[in-house]
């Protein structure tokens, strides 16, 4: 006789998820915009083609993401998400509109790295240096490029947790979830794992030596390098290097 409490396996796509989806890529993307209210729930529901029911649970998701704002007998407004939103939206974001996303995430990614970087030789403790070797060791041990490159997202999370600034570590985190999904696309710097370790020693050594000044220096140019192996020759670094204050569109995209 089967077992009463095993059921069948849940699916893991529902057309909640999809429609939540489709409208936090049209709220995104400024389909609706920034303070503006959405179309009446029974309009949106059958523009979407689903029930109101469906389109009730999709809203209240987006609302707890913070990206809409409902209020009892005014109907549902969109909220401007680079006001309210946080880092976690950039895997959405980058998804959308990957180029020019892709630029400010890897000018922050090295930006940000090299101060925690600097921050984890003046807080680390033992520990957290061995735990360093042991994920450049890790990189170089990988049998192909994808094992390399999630363990080299180690040594990020670990400088994070190194640094002592748990904020650090919530950041990076964000960051590495905004390309994870096309971490493939930026392989390049692990096509040879050994030489992704090597690449990546100065930094791991720097903050073994507890040296501030030197660790930040070091990830600056750890940073640089990959990101260059990572977008080629297209012209992006430059463009995301820029301290000019420009948005993507003055910087351009890949």
């Amino acid at each position: 006789m089967a077992d009463p409490l095993i059921h069948s396996p849940i699916v893991r796509s529902s057309v909640v998820d999809e429609l939540v989806e489709r409208l936090r890529a049209d709220v995104l993307g400024e389909r609706y915009a920034p303070g503006s209210l959405l179309p009446p729930e029974r309009e949106l529901a059958a523009g979407y083609g689903v029930t109101r029911t469906s389109l009730k649970h999709a809203l209240v998701r987006l609302v707890e993401a913070g990206l809409l704002e409902t209020r009892h007998g005014i109907g549902t407004r969109v909220r401007d998400f680079r006001r309210t939103a946080g880092p976690d939206l950039l895997p959405f974001l980058v998804s959308l509109d990957g180029p020019s996303w892709l630029a400010e995430v890897f000018t922050v990614r090295r930006e940000i790295g090299a101060l925690i970087a600097a921050r984890a030789a003046g807080h680390a403790e033992e520990a957290d240096r061995e735990r360093l070797v042991r994920l450049r060791d890790d990189i170089a041990a990988a049998p192909a490029p994808g094992p390399a490159q999630q363990a080299e997202a180690e040594v990020h999370r670990a400088l994070a947790a190194a640094s002592g600034n748990r904020v650090y570590e919530l950041l990076v985190n964000s960051l590495l979830r905004a390309y994870d999904d096309v971490r493939e696309l930026f392989a390049a710097p692990f096509a040879d794992p050994a030489e992704a370790a090597r690449r990546i020693t100065p930094l791991v050594e720097a903050v073994r030596s507890c040296d501030p000044a030197a660790a930040h220096a070091a990830a600056d140019a750890y940073y640089l390098s990959t990101e260059r192996l990572m977008l080629g020759d297209d012209g992006v670094h430059d463009d995301a290097r820029s301290d000019d204050g420009g948005g993507p569109a003055e910087r351009g995209g890949r």
